[in-house]
């Protein structure tokens, strides 16, 4: 087998039957071949003028060349030195996608009472796609698992089938995507078809399209595409169906067709399988002892326990602190530090303002507006749920307003929440987009 090296002597020895040897040598002095992969030849020339040139007059010559040697079409790819560059990391440049790296597979899924339907339907689908629980609904707070299960049904899928077209999404993705192209002007038909020649669509978040007419007309009709194909639909959600007070019923009934699985916070001895497993991924092994401490501390959420065994082992590879409860306590103030500098009041308030589309001096100050006021309740509910400020240093942020009036506006929203379903989705919808956040 020719080395690439002779490939590209054979090309110039072609070039000075065409080209004289004074001509070769000015144009292609400072030209080497990097690699040939596939159909595509690289070739790099640091000299701007001397690549310019290479591009527009001797390009042809080289493909033919190229065509004759391979009987097929190489396309000639000229690098610069940035271009270099990348192309030597591309390794970097290009990492294995989450999906297909060794991290959330169901080998590291820890299986317990809380989450057993919901790993067990997505092995079905993973083993069979299309042809059980189509759709998959799997519904949970959010940091129990429900990305993991997706990675994992990617997984398994791109094994069995490597030319699987696989399409993972978020449901503001899909949103924002959809909104592009429309602004844009581009055709809707590429739209359609990124999602509808899908073999598996795998859709995290999915409340977000709840709300967005148009956007749930589009969800539609990709969804009975996909449906109608027997290609797999999994989707996640922090609610079930039925608890999305503004979701299309065309949705909502298309949704539950398949199975709806649940996650919920792992119990007691799950939460030490999970600890251990982490450290275990890590290189380390975490004790009985501290596994329980640490488990009855964060009851909740898997990706807090799974962050505090990488902060315990951060504090044990770096600053050589052994794995005690003192070790387990430090990572937790400093995660507890960390989440109260992430929601803040200016957070909560610049996501209310996304959402109501308001800007924060119409919150902040003095507009009576229906829709000024709502936003600054809202805000004010938000502000005292999330966060530690009290009723005062809360009125302080909204202009100096009186704790009797943040009081108010607080009882208010919990009132409106149980009297006004779309309301209460609302709150529960802007908590979400706050939470993904961190």
């Amino acid at each position: 087998m020719q080395s690439v090296s002779d490939i590209w002597s054979m090309i110039l020895t072609r070039l000075r039957e065409d080209l004289s040897e004074t001509t070769i040598k000015t144009w292609f002095d400072e030209t080497t071949v990097v690699a040939l992969e596939g159909n595509n030849l690289y070739l790099h020339c640091p000299n701007t003028f001397k690549r310019t040139n290479i591009q527009d007059r001797f390009l042809p010559n080289i493909e033919a060349g190229l065509k004759d040697i391979f009987s097929a079409d190489i396309a000639v790819h000229l690098l610069d030195d940035g271009g270099l560059q990348r192309f030597q990391s591309k390794e970097e440049e290009k990492p294995v996608s989450l999906m297909e790296s060794g991290e959330f597979t169901f080998d590291t899924f820890v299986v317990g009472p809380s989450n057993r339907l919901a790993c067990s339907a997505a092995r079905a689908v993973a083993d069979a796609p299309g042809q059980h629980y189509n759709p998959l609904f799997i519904y949970g707070d959010s940091g129990l698992g429900k990305t993991h299960l997706l990675y994992a049904i990617a997984h398994v899928i791109r094994g069995k089938f490597p030319s699987a077209k696989i399409l993972y999404i978020k449901g503001d993705e899909f949103i924002n995507d959809y909104i592009e192209t429309v602004r844009s002007g581009r055709a809707m038909n590429e739209f359609r078809t990124k999602y509808r020649e899908a073999d598996l669509m795998l859709v995290d978040d999915i409340q977000f399209v709840a709300g967005k007419v148009e956007t749930q007309n589009e969800f539609f009709h990709t969804f009975n595409a996909l449906y109608e194909a027997k290609k797999q639909i999994v989707l996640t959600s922090d609610r079930p169906p039925q608890e999305m007070a503004q979701l299309d019923d065309r949705l909502r009934t298309r949704f539950e067709w398949g199975l709806m699985a649940d996650v919920q916070p792992p119990v007691l001895e799950t939460r030490v399988a999970i600890l251990k497993n982490k450290a275990a991924q890590l290189g380390f092994i975490l004790s009985d002892e501290i596994a329980g401490y640490i488990a009855s501390k964060i009851t909740a959420n898997v990706r807090q326990l799974e962050g505090t065994v990488k902060k315990i082992k951060a504090f044990k590879d770096l600053d050589g602190i052994e794995i005690n409860t003192a070790a387990v306590d430090r990572a937790l103030q400093d995660m507890s530090r960390s989440n109260e500098f992430i929601i803040t009041p200016e957070t909560i308030i610049k996501e209310v303002c996304r959402y109501f589309r308001l800007e924060e001096d119409q919150i902040k100050g003095q507009s009576r507006s229906r829709d000024s006021l709502n936003a600054r309740q809202t805000a004010m509910y938000l502000i005292r749920r999330l966060t530690s400020l009290s009723l005062d240093d809360t009125g302080k942020v909204f202009g100096g307003r009186d704790h009797s009036t943040v009081l108010n506006s607080i009882n208010k929203v919990e009132k409106k929440m149980k009297a006004d379903p779309t309301y209460a989705e609302t709150v529960k919808a802007i908590i979400t987009n706050i939470n993904s956040t961190k």
